[in-house]
């Protein structure tokens, strides 16, 4: 089969490798539709994150069709078509019967092999899914494979961050960055009844996206993002700050955004050593402060009627749609936020 594959910081290549096999009786082997480029598949492409290996196939998000199944493969069958979260999970341990399944004792995150454990990723023509009956979901009616793409990982984490921040119809909300996660979180939180919403962002583009998406826009550098908030609340603050980039002048911002008592969620993959605020600083504003990886699995299964309703133009955010075989050129578009690039879907 083909597939992206990773060599080194900021090389990829688009080359023939061997077709995945089943390897457990719990195993499907899935033919890759739609998969989709993510913020955070950057941080390996980088190298912000050290450790992957070479030939590492890479991505998390993909949907597609069973075209191999298992002996112990119960609930799904050949022929279905399926979408994703991000890690695999069984469904049955202490962290999956809580509802968070980004962290089952047995779950594994999708394009991530390091010393020859892991799994390799879904930017290929097939892809090998373990634990399918519970880290598998069929794609309902009514829903898009794009959609589904989507719920997979950025509209799921986007919802679980609009709640962590305690999102709802009385407050002020803000959300720092406005890529494809950072949409999904307005998307999130206007769902969740908020009516007064702040973006904050860099790129004029996204912001005007973000505006189309029920923000209100705020250029990080032509204005002063703190003075508008505090203006729009009496000299308070936000009641909650959504922080969704991942680094510390981001999470810097979050800080000096929120009013005391209030809450920043944090869903940015953070590679610092330190956290932008100090234990004084959390004490003196009364801070709550909650972060952690999205259980997407998770929120996928309570995501369905509210993608079913059609209320949110979710796949707004796809400015690309690019054959695999273009996936090297697509990766530096995305890096390089080239060409208007917000979220970029592979086909093989």
């Amino acid at each position: 089969m083909k597939g992206l594959t990773f060599h080194g910081k900021e090389t990829l290549k688009y080359e023939t490798i061997a077709d995945p096999t089943i390897e457990d009786p719990q195993d499907v082997i899935v033919k890759v539709d739609l998969a989709g480029i993510c913020g955070s598949d950057l941080h390996p492409y980088l190298e912000r994150e050290k450790g992957l290996d070479h030939g590492t196939v890479m991505g998390h998000e993909f949907v597609g069709e069973i075209v191999e199944s298992g002996g112990n493969v119960a609930g799904l069958s050949v022929g279905d078509r399926v979408f994703s979260p991000f890690t695999t999970n069984c469904g049955d341990c202490f962290y999956c019967r809580c509802g968070l399944t980004c962290r089952c004792t047995k779950g594994q995150l999708f394009g991530w092999l390091e010393k020859g454990k892991g799994l390799h990723g879904g930017q290929a023509e097939l892809v090998r899914v373990p634990l399918a009956d519970a880290t598998l979901m069929r794609i309902p009616e009514g829903i898009s494979p794009e959609e589904a793409l989507l719920m997979g990982d950025i509209f799921s984490t986007g919802f679980f961050c609009a709640e962590q921040a305690g999102a709802g119809p009385d407050g002020t909300y803000v959300v720092v960055g406005c890529g494809p996660v950072g949409l999904m979180t307005m998307t999130a939180a206007r769902e969740l009844g908020v009516e007064r919403l702040f973006a904050v962002d860099l790129i004029p583009d996204r912001l005007a996206l973000a505006e189309q998406f029920g923000a209100t826009p705020i250029h990080l550098l032509s204005e002063d993002p703190v003075a508008v908030v505090k203006e729009a609340t009496d000299g308070r603050g936000a009641d909650g700050v959504m922080e969704v980039v991942g680094n510390q002048s981001a999470m810097r911002l979050a800080t000096d955004l929120l009013r005391p008592g209030g809450t920043i969620a944090s869903i940015g993959v953070h590679t610092e050593e330190t956290i932008a605020f100090t234990p004084g600083e959390a004490y003196d504003k009364n801070i709550t402060f909650r972060s952690g990886r999205c259980p997407a699995r998770h929120y996928m299964e309570r995501l369905v009627p509210v993608v079913q309703a059609q209320r949110h133009d979710l796949t707004a955010i796809i400015s690309h749609r690019m054959p695999l075989s273009e996936g090297v050129d697509a990766y530096e578009m995305f890096n390089l936020r080239l060409f208007g690039c917000i979220k970029v879907v592979l086909t093989p």
